[in-house]
């Protein structure tokens, strides 16, 4: 454990935002999953709904500096294209 006072508000302040990260990451991944159940039920509106919250809930992982702004591009683009492949 730390003994100086900067050194524990480190490590406070670290493990709250690894926890909101988490958070974000875990949000950002159900939204994924919800996507691909619908494409894998062949469900066109379902799929279309579920892309437009996945969109969002990346956009504002990316605002939050969770993911990159290309990683997130990459993951919508490959959502997308999946989507419309129905």
């Amino acid at each position: 454990m730390a003994n100086i006072k900067s050194a524990k508000k480190r490590i406070l302040v670290s493990e709250k935002r690894a926890a909101r990260n988490k958070s974000i990451r875990s949000r950002v991944k159900t939204a994924i999953k919800k996507v691909d159940a619908a494409i894998e039920a062949n469900d066109k509106a379902a799929a279309q709904a579920a892309l437009n919250a996945a969109i969002s809930e990346l956009d504002r992982a990316t605002r939050k500096g969770i993911y990159h702004k290309n990683t997130c591009a990459r993951k919508v683009s490959r959502l997308t294209v999946a989507v419309n492949k129905l």
